[in-house]
């Protein structure tokens, strides 16, 4: 086992000292929590752009750097998979910049529910539970050859694809089924003469 912090560095995202306020000409776009769905991946068409200053060559996001959110009901991590021009982190996450190890395989590995649970029991705070730098960098992990990562990246991918593809199916197969309950129910309505909705009491004028 290897600790996280041997094989990547880790460091905290840029401290805004006040609210973040949206200008649509900013030069640089800001990565928050919100940026983050539920599959981990990053969405940046929301994300909210602005302009530094104090601005450091250090403070960039660069293609292959993970972002850990270290608070939040999950604590997982999204890969930075392509140039996405000026970025930065905001605080409190947390940027993983891999050296010894495979980005991809990072992102599998942190975001395995052993490894979730692992990082939740050492979750810091009572009202706002948060996973410190130190706790990150001590996380221990299994590093086997490149060529096992890439296997194992592979292999994550297509099961990932696998999944989505059949709660997809699930979804449809279910639309299609209430479809022909909800026909069903109408046409035997239809056949006893009772209406499909209530009606309100009619007056009758005969």
């Amino acid at each position: 086992m290897t600790e996280l912090g041997q094989v990547a560095s880790i460091r905290m995202g840029y401290p805004f000292r006040s609210r973040l306020e949206h200008d649509a000409a900013g030069a640089i776009a800001v990565v928050q929590m919100k940026d983050i769905d539920d599959a981990s991946l990053l969405h940046l068409e929301d994300a909210v752009r602005v302009n530094m200053p104090d601005f450091n060559e250090h403070h960039l996001i660069r293609q292959g750097d993970l972002v850990f959110r270290s608070r939040g009901r999950t604590n997982s991590v999204a890969l930075i998979s392509e140039d996405m021009g000026p970025a930065v982190l905001a605080a409190p996450m947390l940027l993983i910049r891999p050296v010894d190890v495979l980005p991809a395989y990072l992102l599998w590995y942190i975001n395995l529910p052993a490894i979730q649970a692992a990082l939740a029991a050492q979750a810091e705070g009572t009202a706002v539970r948060m996973i410190s730098k130190a706790a990150l960098e001590q996380l221990e992990i299994v590093i086997p050859p490149l060529a096992t990562q890439r296997r194992i990246v592979e292999i994550g991918q297509l099961a990932s694809l696998e999944a989505r593809i059949a709660s997809e199916l699930i979804d449809r197969r279910k639309a299609l089924v209430d479809g022909i309950l909800m026909r069903k129910a109408q046409d035997a309505a239809a056949r006893t003469g009772k209406p499909s909705a209530p009606h309100r009491h009619q007056r009758n004028f005969g």
